[in-house]
């Protein structure tokens, strides 16, 4: 059997050995902090005794057309990746992992998945790069695409290990390392509302936008649009951070969901469609701010409700920002992925996404981050105070006119096109989730 070897603590110092498929298959959600459903992972080797680096992921393509140039392309970005970072792979394990849907087994899963696993194998090899185990992980079983001999690896597949008594078990719980759940429940988090709460924030998004695009058309309007923004935020911030989350994931986000009406959400989902606007929410990054900033943003990824949710894009890029500045890369991948997958064409998205996925460090931007701070707040300082323009209250119980028909909504094409703002993010390379 062939050996793998991770580390599980800060330095290679300390080493767990992987000896075959079970344990191999049993280590993929510490590797990727996670269980990734319906994803293809792939995990880049390096030197004799097998020793894990680069690891990428991506959700399984429906259509079997498009196993072909996606095999390509995921053999290129991880093997071209670790090049980049100086250490090209010498070899490569894939894990294909789906669960079966009602009336069907685990085993014609993994017989339906062959052929993309074969195109795998085949894009890996086309770049001088083996394969040396291909898994398929399904219904609670594990199958090898590599292993011929039916004796370690029967047709009817073997029975993946007890959560908690595998060996990678044991080094991660002496190392801190945590499984977050699924891919599903972390996307979760971050989905748009299905309750009947999404009529009432469809609602508060269409009045806003009604009053925010004449606004946004004017440069002076688009100024006070982003203090504004920026003003609701902090006051969203400062409530969050009154009220530590309790309880499960699930519960904490819905007592979040109940502290931002959907006035408010929809205020600043809006303004963060502004480039500028959400760099200045990019600050807060670290510290006291990033616990709070982070909770906002995932609460505002799931306002984004129909027909919305393309302004999920900010709010989602802000979340996997502040989880990678605060060491939670899983988290990070998760939320950027998720951004690209509502706009592919998000510049900062798609570069966060990159940056993280390369094992680049997060400093590098904080610094750049807290010096466009510092220096605005000198700027401040050294020039005339510009209060802004006091505004008519709006009496209580009167609403906002509603948008006419055809209108454009904030951040979108049409918006952009009158005003002559640049969109608010642009991809320019592919990169891996």
């Amino acid at each position: 059997m062939n050996q793998y070897h991770e580390s599980t603590g800060p330095t290679d110092e300390q080493q767990i050995t992987l000896r075959g498929p079970a344990e191999l298959a049993d280590a993929l959600p510490y590797l990727m902090g996670f269980h990734p459903n319906d994803s293809v992972v792939m995990v880049a080797l390096h030197g004799g005794r097998g020793r894990f680096g680069g690891r990428l992921r991506l959700g399984i393509p429906q259509s079997p057309q498009e196993w072909a140039p996606v095999a390509e392309q995921l053999a290129e970005c991880l093997i071209k990746g670790s090049e980049r970072r100086g250490e090209r792979p010498d070899a490569i394990v894939i894990f294909l992992c789906q669960d079966p849907p009602e009336g069907e087994s685990g085993s014609q899963i993994m017989e339906r998945l062959r052929p993309f696993a074969q195109r795998l194998r085949t894009a890996c090899g086309a770049l001088d790069v083996p394969v040396l185990e291909a898994l398929c992980i399904s219904d609670g079983r594990y199958w090898s695409y590599c292993c011929p001999d039916g004796r370690c690896c029967p047709t009817e597949g073997n029975q993946m290990a007890m959560p908690g008594t595998s060996v990678m078990a044991a080094a991660a719980a002496y190392a801190g390392i945590q499984v977050r759940g699924s891919l599903r429940e972390m996307e979760a988090r971050l989905a748009p509302l299905k309750t009947s709460a999404a009529v009432g924030q469809q609602r508060a998004l269409d009045s806003a936008g009604a009053e925010l695009v004449p606004r946004l058309l004017d440069e002076e309007g688009r100024e006070d649009v982003a203090r504004e923004t920026l003003d609701i935020a902090r006051q969203l911030m400062k409530r969050l951070r009154e009220t530590p989350p309790v309880g499960a994931p699930s519960v904490s986000d819905v007592n979040d969901d109940r502290l931002i009406s959907h006035d408010e959400a929809a205020a600043v989902i809006l303004g963060l469609q502004d480039r500028d606007t959400r760099d200045r929410a990019a600050e807060w990054m670290e510290g006291p701010e990033a616990d709070s900033a982070l909770r906002l943003w995932r609460a505002l990824s799931r306002r984004c409700v129909t027909p919305y949710e393309e302004h999920a894009a900010a709010p989602l890029t802000l979340a996997g920002w502040v989880s990678w500045s605060t060491g939670d890369e899983p988290g990070a991948r998760v939320a950027l992925g998720l951004a690209l997958r509502m706009d592919p064409d998000y510049t900062f998205a798609q570069l966060l996404h990159e940056a993280c996925n390369q094992g680049l460090d997060p400093e590098t931007l904080r610094r750049c981050l807290r010096g466009e701070r510092s220096a605005r707040t000198r700027r401040r300082s050294h020039r005339p105070d510009r209060s802004p323009r006091p505004r008519a209250a709006r009496p209580a119980g009167t609403h906002r006119k509603k948008a006419p028909s055809g209108s454009a909504r904030p951040g979108s094409a049409a918006t952009r096109r009158r005003s002559g703002q640049a969109a608010p993010g642009r991809r320019v390379s592919g990169g891996e989730e």
